[in-house]
């Protein structure tokens, strides 16, 4: 698995949001976006999943051109900003109805993964009634469930309890079996550590290093 940018620029309404970006990633790791707010973490994340398109330059998704050649990567599971579910139905409900539009998992295998992220599977409760933290753990179950190759996750620990925290930790280390690219970006420097092999720092659109 592996993800090129190429020279990638991208200007809104005249003001540049990503500015000649040149990276490439691999799979079978974990990759943490580091800067301050309106730095580009987000966008970057976008321009992947195919929700905006580069005005210059182009991405690769195993060689193929992002918005040429294909319209959205081929397998790739994305919690950017506020996930967003039918809040009159149950968390289980909501994941079986995304589930059936490529029909590849079973009710079996969505009631493991909303048990992984730390929500229980038999909860009938609607979605209207869920905690922001059990509506962010029900966003990374919908992300993940279908074991994607590429997984992009913006602030996925944001409004958890300690214990949902330990459990999306080992959900997305687990991410990197079988050459997944995982792009993380979060706000907390000890949790973007402890979670990435390597980290892309980001300023003003840019991509100024790595550690």
């Amino acid at each position: 698995m592996e993800i090129e940018f190429d020279n990638v620029y991208k200007c809104i309404a005249g003001k540049p949001i990503l500015k000649d970006i040149n990276y490439k990633f691999f799979g079978g790791k974990i990759y943490g976006l580091r800067g301050k707010n309106g730095c580009g973490k987000t966008m970057l994340m976008r321009s992947i999943a195919g929700l905006m398109k580069p005005t210059n330059g182009r991405i690769l998704i195993n060689k193929k051109e992002l918005y040429k050649d294909i319209e959205i990567p081929d397998s790739i599971g994305v919690l950017i900003e506020n996930p967003a579910f039918l809040p009159e139905y149950s968390g289980f409900k909501n994941l079986k109805y995304l589930a059936d539009i490529k029909n590849q998992i079973t009710e079996e295998e969505i009631r493991c993964v909303l048990n992984k992220v730390g929500l229980d599977s038999n909860d009938k409760r609607i979605v209207r009634k869920y905690s922001l933290g059990m509506k962010q753990k029900l966003g990374i179950a919908a992300a993940i469930m279908e074991k994607p190759s590429i997984v992009l996750l913006d602030e996925p620990i944001n409004a958890l309890d300690e214990s949902g925290v330990e459990k999306v930790k080992k959900c997305i280390m687990d991410l990197k079996e079988d050459n997944r690219i995982i792009i993380v970006a979060c706000h907390d420097r000890d949790e973007l550590n402890y979670l990435s092999d390597t980290i892309i720092l980001m300023s003003e659109g840019k991509i100024i290093g790595e550690e």
